[in-house]
This record gives structure tokens, C-alpha cells and sequence, in this order.
């Protein structure tokens, strides 16, 4: 004899917003797939390489006036069941109103073990789907290495890995970012 399980039915951004405004601010949420996931808080050491990932690329935005900010969630207005919060979001224009964003220029996540097939999966090919990306970066937290997607004038994106005597080159900032500054302060 066999069993049918009845799931839930997917969860549409719109709901997924509607109740995360009631939890406590403390509380970090992302609707991925359709089903709302409260974020572990992240280790010292993925905030301390989320500190310098900011410290480095807020020179380079601040030339633009865009900034670089931890924690703010993107939207794709054709996906209906997937927003996610990435680890730090480059983007440029006026201040949002909903904390959701849907004109990122840079990406990046900094890999832990429960994110990393989500990471380098589901999430990656959401981000490359947002047509302002120019840059999807991939941080490795447990060594010195960087994979870059980076998108041209056209809709493909390549890949690059980096390692610590690299640079992330960023020409839609006007620079780059040693990749070994990502990891000042982090033993590896």
C-alpha cells in the first residue's frame, strides 16, 4: 500500500512579506521555493568575512553613490516564490520601502556547510536571473577562494575562481578587491 503526503501549498511572495511583518526584527526569513526558512544566525567568522567584503567594496560603491549593505532581501518580479536574503547586496537609486530589492548590481554569499548547495544551486541561478547583476560572488569561508560569475554586456555569465594573491576585478565599479582583504583577522 502506498501513501500520498499532501504538502503545503507554495507560498507566494506577497504572503511570505505579510507575515514576516509581524515576527520580531531579530528574526531573519527567507521564502525559498515557496516555503518561508528562518536563517541560523551566522558564526563570527562568516560575519567577520561579511565585514570585510563591506569595508572593501564601500570605496568603490560610494564613488556612484550606491552602497553595500548585509542582509537585504532581492525580489524577481517573475518568481513568485523565492526571496532570499544574500549575505551583501551592492545596489544603486533611491532607499527602499520594503527592505526588498529588485536591482541589484553585486551579489555575494559567504558559504557555510548548510548553505552550500543552495549557495552554488537554486540561489545562484535566481541571482544570474536578475538582469542588473553584473557580479555573483561565491566566498568561500573555510579557505582562500572566491568564485566569480560576472556578466558582460550580454545575458551569460562566466566564471572565474580566485584565490588569496587574486583580485576580484569589479569594472562596473572602477576597481577590484584583493581577496585576501576578505579574509584579514580570519585564521585559515
Amino acid at each position: 500500500m502506498s501513501l500520498a503526503l499532501r504538502r503545503a501549498p507554495r507560498m507566494r511572495v506577497a504572503d511570505f512579506i505579510a507575515m514576516i511583518r509581524e515576527r520580531p526584527d531579530e528574526e531573519r526569513w527567507e521564502l525559498l521555493d515557496g516555503e518561508a526558512v528562518l536563517m541560523a544566525p551566522p558564526s563570527e567568522r562568516h560575519q567577520q568575512i561579511v565585514s570585510n567584503l563591506l569595508a572593501a567594496l564601500r570605496p568603490l560603491v560610494a564613488k556612484f553613490g550606491c552602497r553595500a549593505l548585509p542582509g537585504l532581501g532581492l525580489r524577481n518580479d517573475f518568481v513568485d516564490d523565492y526571496a532570499p536574503i544574500p549575505d551583501v547586496v551592492v545596489r544603486c537609486g533611491p532607499l527602499l520601502t520594503d527592505g526588498y530589492a529588485r536591482d541589484p548590481l553585486i551579489v555575494a554569499e559567504v558559504l557555510s556547510p548548510s548553505t552550500l548547495n543552495n549557495d552554488r544551486g537554486r540561489k545562484a541561478a535566481f541571482y544570474q536571473a536578475l538582469q542588473t547583476l553584473r557580479a555573483y560572488l561565491i566566498v568561500y569561508a573555510d579557505e582562500a577562494r572566491v568564485e566569480l560569475w560576472s556578466r558582460g554586456n550580454g545575458p551569460d555569465a562566466t566564471l572565474r575562481v580566485l584565490g588569496r594573491d587574486d583580485a576580484i576585478p569589479l569594472p562596473d565599479l572602477g576597481g577590484e578587491i584583493p581577496v585576501a582583504a576578505l579574509y584579514d583577522g580570519i585564521p585559515l
